[in-house]
């Protein structure tokens, strides 16, 4: 079966991760994704790995052929415009006005292509104070507020993961994806724009409502206390959470598999709410309590009871786990060179028109010959061109 996106054609000037990932989800939906590279070196997350392959560059380039153009060069800015003019859509994220100057910016090309869908990812948007900063994902996730509910700012620490980065490659996604059905109904394309701040503020909609409802600044744990969001060591030093959320059965099911029936009647827990007023006293209580005996042990009680809990899983852990592999969250894709490379498969499951992983990342310029020939061969001087 084609997928959802089957004839779409995406050129790429996008190089680390926002970019590259919004380019990689439309990819695994089936468009033909080309992705324009430097020659010399390419994406810098080439280089964030092996010679033959880079995990980091792997993860969001998939599905994708590469070819390489010298944007500086008269020959690169022909063969990067009828790119540009064969395709529904453009995605790049190079700092604001860099595609203007290179005379490659969205103006240049609505004219002769009305339907093109041309979306641009910043660090700070497109204007206002801070648009020449550059952007990074964690510049994006510190200024946005999203850092400041992740970690304690008195002791802060930097993500493990690049939040901002793929918010932004999410959000252009679906801006995309909102254009092709607009460009459907009136035949026009138009601008596509988000920033890692845009994306990731969004992102953080429910504790922004609540500020604007109480002017109360939230920090890493007003959430926790709020939602009865818990995290324990048990006495194997293995790591287990607990989500009581709203419905009181979930309480009642823990007080009972923790055997401490009398907390029901303890005015400090008997509501959510005085549970959220004292949930430092109730969390140390716990952690007491499942310091006791081993995380597997308590997992297995807290899901025979039906109370929302998981272990803090490592992904050693999550490629192990049953529900994973059922789900077939894995997937192994042939390598010219190492024989197999595995990704994590796109998240997303459509009954008629499915995602696919069908190529590992590609290797610099790998399709230079099947895309760019073409297209140099249809020029008018074509004949002149050595």
């Amino acid at each position: 079966m084609t997928g959802a996106l089957a004839g779409i054609r995406v050129v790429e000037f996008a190089n680390y991760v926002s970019g590259p990932y919004a380019g990689m989800l439309l990819g695994d939906l089936g468009a033909d994704i080309i992705k324009v590279e430097e020659p010399t070196r390419g994406d810098p997350f080439r280089g964030w790995g092996r010679v033959e392959y880079s995990p980091t560059f792997g993860s969001v380039n998939r599905n994708k052929k590469s070819v390489t153009l010298d944007l500086k060069s008269e020959e690169g800015k022909a063969d990067a415009r009828a790119l540009i003019l064969g395709a529904d859509i453009v995605i790049e994220n190079f700092r604001v006005g860099t595609m203007d100057r290179l005379g490659l910016g969205f103006e240049s090309f609505r004219a002769a292509n009305p339907g093109l869908i041309w979306c641009s990812i910043t660090g700070f948007g497109s204007d206002g104070p801070y648009a020449m900063r550059p952007g990074y994902d964690t510049v994006g996730q510190a200024s946005s507020g999203l850092l400041s509910l992740l970690t304690d700012v008195s002791n802060p620490k930097a993500m493990g993961i690049s939040l901002s980065d793929h918010l932004a490659g999410i959000t252009a996604t679906n801006g995309i994806l909102a254009a092709v059905i607009a460009r459907g109904r009136t035949g026009k394309g138009q601008r596509v724009e988000t920033s890692l701040l845009e994306s990731t503020l969004s992102f953080c909609g429910e504790n922004a409502a609540r500020f604007f409802e109480n002017g109360k600044v939230p920090g890493r744990a007003t959430r926790t206390h709020q939602a009865q969001v818990y995290a324990f060591t048990a006495s194997d030093g293995k790591a287990f959470v607990v989500h009581l959320s709203s419905p009181t059965k979930f309480w009642e099911a823990l007080t009972r598999v923790v055997e401490r029936p009398e907390w029901l009647q303890d005015a400090r827990f008997a509501t959510k709410e005085t549970r959220g007023k004292n949930y430092d006293a109730l969390n140390e209580a716990l952690a007491e309590i499942f310091r006791g005996n081993t995380r597997q042990h308590w997992v297995d009680l807290l899901q025979a009871a039906d109370v929302p809990s998981a272990p803090l899983n490592t992904l050693d852990d999550v490629f192990s786990d049953p529900q994973v592999q059922h789900l077939a969250m894995r997937v192994d894709v042939p390598h010219p060179k190492l024989g197999m490379v595995g990704y994590v498969r796109n998240g997303l499951r459509l009954s008629e028109t499915p995602t696919s992983v069908h190529s590992c990342s590609p290797d610099l310029g790998q399709h230079n010959d099947e895309v760019l020939t073409p297209l140099r061969a249809a020029r008018p001087n074509a004949g002149d061109q050595k």
